[in-house]
C-alpha cells in the first residue's frame, strides 16, 4: 500500500500538504500566516522556536490546535541585518554561532563548524520549549533545510522525530541538491515527500511567480506532494528583514500570501482533483 491508500483515499491520489515556513519570524509572517490558515487554502504552518516573534505566533498555536503546526528546526540565519541564535546558552552550544553569539548565515559555514553533538543538544530544546509552551506539534521540518547538508545531521533529525514521535518532512530531491557532503544518505523507513513545489528566482524576476504556482498547480502529480512558501506582507518590517535578499525576499511573501488566500487558488485545487491532506493524518499511520 502507498500513503494514499494508508490514509484511505485512492491509490492514485493527488495528496497535497500547502505549507508556511517561518512563522515566529516576525510579527508580518505570524499574521500573513494566521490570515492564510484560517482564511486560505494553507492547511501546515511550521514556527522558527529561537526568533524574537515565536511567542505571538506558540499563542495561535496553542489556541487552535486543530491546525496544523509544526516545529521549523533552526541553525541558520540567513538575514543581513536580522539575527538570531540558539534557544540554549552559547556557551552550552558555541560551535554552532559566529563570533557574535548567533547562527551563521550560510549552510557551509554552519557545516564547517557545527558540531553533532551540539545540534542534537540545541534541536532537541527547540522541540523541548515549544512543549513546554503547550504546542502540540504535528511534525519537524528545517529552516533552508541545514539538517540536510550531510547524511549524519539528516540522522540526527529523523531520530528526534522517532524520540518525539512525530513525522519529519524530507524530499530526497531537496536534501541531495543542497548536501554538502560526497556521503550517501539513508532515505529507508522513512516517509518522503514525493514530490517539492516551491517558487524560482527566476519566475519571481520575470514577474510570473503568480503565473508559476497556478501551473504549478495544473502539474500536480499522484503522490505525495508539499508545496512550500513563505506568507508575509511586503510592508516595512519585513522590508528591513529582508533587505539585500530578494529570494524569498518582502516582495516574494507579499505574492506567497495574495496566491495562496485567494480564489484562484482554491478554484484550481477543486480543477485538478488535488486532495489536502495533513501532517496530522500522516502521523496516525507512522
Amino acid at each position: 500500500m502507498n500513503l494514499a491508500q494508508k490514509l484511505g483515499y485512492p491509490e492514485n491520489a493527488k495528496l497535497l500538504i500547502i505549507h508556511a515556513d517561518d512563522a515566529g519570524l516576525s510579527h508580518s509572517e505570524n499574521q500573513a500566516t494566521i490570515k492564510a490558515i484560517q482564511n486560505g487554502s494553507v492547511n501546515s504552518y511550521s514556527i522558527m522556536v529561537p526568533c524574537p516573534w515565536f511567542y505571538e505566533m506558540a499563542t495561535f498555536a496553542k489556541e487552535n490546535p486543530n491546525y496544523d503546526c509544526g516545529i521549523h528546526l533552526t541553525l541558520t540565519c540567513e538575514w543581513e541585518n536580522y539575527k538570531f541564535g540558539p534557544v540554549l546558552p552559547v556557551s552550552e552550544v558555541s560551535s554552532l554561532v559566529d563570533q557574535n553569539g548567533y547562527f551563521y548565515k550560510t549552510r557551509q559555514d554552519f557545516k564547517n563548524n557545527a558540531k553533532l553533538s551540539e545540534i542534537k543538544k540545541e534541536l532537541t530544546a527547540q522541540i523541548e520549549r515549544a512543549l513546554q509552551f503547550g504546542i502540540q506539534p504535528t511534525h519537524l521540518d528545517s529552516h533552508m533545510c541545514s539538517v540536510g547538508v550531510t547524511p549524519e545531521i539528516l540522522e540526527i533529525y529523523k531520530e528526534l522525530g522517532k524520540t518525539f514521535n512525530l513525522p519529519v518532512f524530507i524530499n530526497k530531491g531537496f536534501v541531495e541538491s543542497i548536501s554538502l557532503s560526497d556521503e550517501k544518505y539513508n532515505f529507508e523507513n522513512t516517509i518522503l515527500a514525493d514530490t517539492l513545489l516551491i517558487g524560482y528566482y527566476s519566475d519571481f524576476e520575470k514577474g510570473e511567480l503568480r503565473k508559476s504556482y497556478e501551473k504549478a498547480l495544473d502539474n500536480v502529480i499522484p503522490g505525495f506532494n508539499v508545496f512550500l512558501l513563505h506568507p508575509a506582507f511586503d510592508d516595512f518590517e519585513m522590508q528591513g528583514i529582508t533587505v539585500n535578499h530578494p529570494n524569498f525576499g518582502s516582495a516574494w511573501r507579499q505574492i506567497d500570501f495574495d496566491f495562496f488566500t485567494s480564489k484562484e487558488c482554491a478554484a484550481k485545487l477543486k480543477e485538478n482533483n488535488i486532495q489536502l491532506i495533513t501532517w496530522k493524518q500522516i502521523s496516525t499511520i507512522i
